[in-house]
């Protein structure tokens, strides 16, 4: 099981299943939600459990997705597809050791000219 957390504590989730492997999205949206590229991994939504749910805020940042941040310290936890049944974890707010290692970078035809992808993994333009 993972868990995890905003950065002052008053949203806390568990997962209890299995996560997909992660990506690192490099699209303008995530970029000036985390301040760089977003690194996540999709769960069904059934298996997150939220604590402090009063505190989550859903924006809805695109006709087809919507993210879920605290309303308190504004740490950003999930990335949501509108008509989906998954939920996309931030990796930066699971507690501990995740096991997962990331599988590929997405949109990277809008990453920022700051930085260099030299990992060798997968680049996908969209």
């Amino acid at each position: 099981m993972l868990k995890g957390s905003c950065q002052c504590g008053i949203v806390r989730f568990d997962v209890t299943d299995v996560p997909t492997a992660p990506t690192a999205c490099h699209c303008v949206q995530c970029r000036k939600q985390s301040g760089h590229y977003f690194a996540s991994a999709n769960v069904p939504k059934a298996s997150v459990s939220i604590t402090g749910v009063e505190h989550l805020t859903w924006y809805q940042s695109s006709e087809k997705v919507k993210r879920g941040f605290c309303s308190k310290c504004g740490s950003w936890l999930f990335w949501e597809p509108v008509f989906h049944d998954w939920t996309s974890i931030a990796l930066g707010s699971i507690e501990g050791e995740t096991g997962l290692k990331l599988e590929r970078h997405i949109f990277v035809a809008e990453k920022g000219d700051y930085y260099e992808l030299s990992d060798g993994l997968p680049q996908n333009e969209h």
